[in-house]
């Protein structure tokens, strides 16, 4: 038996009784045709005279379009129609914890502490939906592998930059050659990306859309300066078109090959959208994919060893084996 939860001005509460009036909206808004009252008994698995009283309480208490067709059944004459307030079953309520999970640990300050009394409360709800479940909420792990410190105490102006279109004057220092440079910058988007978070930005100081991930600012303040708000095909023609985080024009297209042994897992694997591929007769995995900056592409291929070769380009290729070459000459030097 499910259960449906209720939020109504800003409430939340758990209404046992209100489940199969949320059944038979459910029901009447997934069908495109009308619903019989023989197939409206057997979802709601009660009578023809209970049925008949939902119907008349969703219309008369829930002020439902619901019309009668005679001999086919019934049916909403508007199909934008929603239920008033936020209804949630006990699946689904359990589907949002997971998110939230995954939510909190995309950042260990912020976001989990504002979703965090949440989060609480929704468990709550859902013991209440069911008093005798087993609910390990123990067993939800989330592993970030690489994930760099973020300064959380910057997120929130971060973000409301990004989502309100207002330029920001930040501190930035680059690993890259450990500089640091003040810039004024137009926020375009935020990057969840590898478990870290990118601010992709039009760079008012290099006249150009770049990437500076959180852990490297150190400040972020408003800023004067204009503020310049590129299109959704502008930033995906930047950003997603090549391969990486450090994306850019496509240049050139790597063809890689894999081993059969590794190739049950890099089959099911996206690297890229655009990326196309095909089984060798001798079970090896060829995958063809668009690229500008190699950097990581190059790290993303040392990973593999001699699971995988690089076909072409040439240039891409003898990077590769540059690489391997100086990994494996600190081995064989003997210390």
């Amino acid at each position: 038996m499910q259960y449906a939860v209720w939020a109504h001005s800003g409430r939340l509460r758990p209404m046992k009784a209100f489940d199969r009036i949320y059944r038979l909206h459910q029901t009447l808004k997934a069908r495109r045709h009308p619903v019989s009252m023989a197939s409206l008994q057997q979802t709601l698995e009660c009578s023809r005279a209970t049925v008949c009283r939902h119907i008349q309480e969703l219309r008369d208490y829930y002020q439902a379009p619901l019309e009668n067709v005679p001999g086919q059944g019934y049916r909403y004459s508007d199909d934008s129609y929603e239920l008033p307030g936020l209804w949630f079953n006990a699946l689904e309520l359990e589907s949002l914890l997971v998110l939230q999970t995954l939510l909190a640990n995309l950042d260990s300050g912020f976001l989990r502490s504002r979703l965090g009394p949440l989060h609480h409360y929704m468990q709550k709800l859902l013991e209440n939906l069911d008093p005798d479940g087993q609910w390990r909420w123990d067993r939800l792990r989330i592993l970030g592998m690489h994930r760099r410190r973020q300064p959380s105490a910057l997120f929130p102006s971060i973000a409301q930059a990004v989502l309100m279109g207002r330029c920001l004057r930040i501190n930035y220092r680059s690993r890259s050659d450990d500089r640091q440079s003040q810039r004024d910058v137009s926020p375009q988007r935020l990057t969840h990306y590898r478990d870290n978070w990118y601010l992709d930005a039009w760079c008012h100081t290099r006249q150009a859309l770049r990437s500076f991930s959180l852990d490297g600012i150190r400040e972020a303040v408003p800023s004067d300066a204009e503020c310049i708000n590129l299109s959704e095909a502008d930033l995906d023609a930047h950003y997603a078109s090549a391969y990486g985080i450090f994306a850019g024009a496509v240049t050139k297209c790597a063809v890689l090959r894999f081993s059969p042994y590794i190739a049950r897992w890099i089959s099911d694997e996206a690297w890229h959208p655009e990326q196309t591929a095909r089984w060798l007769d001798d079970g090896r995995y060829e995958l063809t994919l668009p690229y500008g900056n190699d950097t990581e592409l190059i790290l993303d291929i040392c990973r593999y060893g001699p699971e995988v070769e690089v076909v072409v380009p040439d240039e891409l290729r003898e990077r590769v084996a540059d690489r391997l070459r100086a990994a494996a000459e600190q081995y064989s030097s003997g210390g």
